[in-house]
């Protein structure tokens, strides 16, 4: 088995771009993980591309583009966890010895395609009754707060983190304000409890990183782990609340993978579409007992200058949620912490961190997908 590090990471910046062409954002984000890579293109075995929706052909027009047609590539699709699931089957092919060298890439225009709230598929149960993503979230919150008795203000002391560190960022779709958390709870409502600024935007963008065996480059970070977990059959009568239990199992499996417990991660980077989704997310990765994830956010335990920084990029709620870009923009972030290479962004503690990154809910089901992966600074 070969040990797989990771080389080199890239991304556009995030917002809402429907001018530009899906692929100039793509080269973008490639040529910047190429060159922090220290590689050229005609060193890449393989590529990976994850994308939601992705026009067709799309991965074989940057392929095109990048000039280095003719080697193996594939698109996989597991809604917003598409590009960590594009890097989980990247760092295996390396693990496994199949490639030396694999580009993976997460694309995504949504501008061109949603003016709001994403359409859920019309025959599921979600689209049949209007149910569209926050309605779900702001039921999993409902739910949530019934069982564990959480406040509107434990809520957007997420929001007031995240939109803070989005300020530093200058990648981020969203910077104009850091807001208290009476502006967040003042908010227009929609879907109750969550209001506007608990609510990522969609987004256009793309991240890119190159994944290769170990070539004796400190700057390299060593891929301890990449643990991949589709949904199981969920409904109303479940124990755990919507998206608990395939974060946990994905958790439970990187955590033993690579020998570590929550409590040794200096900095995370979490799915946070909504506000609720980085609290129970938080308490499947073990940083807090049930109902009790709430309480890191006005702790101070998990702000940049916190215990544990949590999304200190900003999180999809100040960077954006272009779909398929987002696992990748994720680990650029914690690639760039582990190296010291954040700027103002910077955390104090960064020698191991971790992505997580959940993939949305088809009818009956908990999660599309979970990637879980943790990376370590080099001694």
């Amino acid at each position: 088995m070969t040990e797989a590090m990771l080389w080199g990471v890239g991304t556009s910046a995030y917002g809402r771009f429907p001018e530009r062409r899906v692929e100039a954002l793509a080269w973008e984000a490639v040529a910047e993980a190429v060159r922090d890579a220290g590689i050229s293109p005609g060193e890449i075995d393989a590529i990976v591309v994850g994308s939601v929706f992705g026009p067709p052909g799309v991965a074989t027009r940057v392929q095109r583009g990048l000039g280095i047609p003719g080697v193996p590539m594939w698109t996989v699709e597991n809604a917003c966890a598409s590009g960590t699931s594009a890097y989980h089957e990247a760092v295996e092919a390396v693990r496994l010895g199949r490639f030396g060298c694999v580009l993976v890439l997460g694309v995504e225009q949504m501008s061109t395609l949603f003016s709001g709230a994403i359409v859920p598929e019309a025959t599921d149960p979600e689209g049949a009754s209007s149910l569209p993503l926050p309605g779900l979230y702001a039921l999993q919150a409902q739910r949530y707060a019934g069982e564990f008795g959480v406040t509107p203000e434990q809520l957007a002391a997420v929001a007031v983190k995240n939109k803070r560190n989005g300020l530093d960022n200058p990648r981020a779709q969203l910077r104009a304000s850091a807001p208290t958390v009476e502006e967040v709870l003042a908010s227009r409502m929609i879907a109750r409890p969550l209001t506007f600024l608990q609510c990522c935007p969609t987004s256009d963008g793309a991240g890119a990183a190159i994944v290769g065996g170990a070539r004796g480059k400190r700057r390299d970070l060593r891929i301890e782990t990449s643990a991949m977990v589709s949904g199981a059959l969920w409904d109303h009568r479940s124990e755990d609340v919507w998206g608990y239990a395939s974060v946990a199992r994905a958790a439970e499996r990187a955590f033993a993978q690579a020998g570590r417990t929550p409590a040794e991660i200096d900095v995370l980077e979490v799915h946070d579409a909504f506000t609720i989704g980085e609290i129970i997310t938080l308490e499947a990765l073990g940083l807090a007992s049930r109902g009790k994830g709430a309480e890191l956010a006005p702790s101070g335990h998990t702000a940049r200058d916190g215990a544990q920084p949590v999304n200190p990029s900003g999180g999809l709620l100040s960077r954006g949620h272009p779909l398929g870009a987002t696992g990748m923009a994720q680990l650029a972030e914690i690639t760039w912490q582990l190296r010291g290479e954040a700027g103002a962004r910077q955390v104090a503690r960064h020698r191991v961190g971790l992505v997580e990154t959940m993939g949305g809910g088809a009818a009956g089901m908990d999660g599309n997908a979970c990637v879980v992966t943790i990376l370590a600074r080099q001694t």
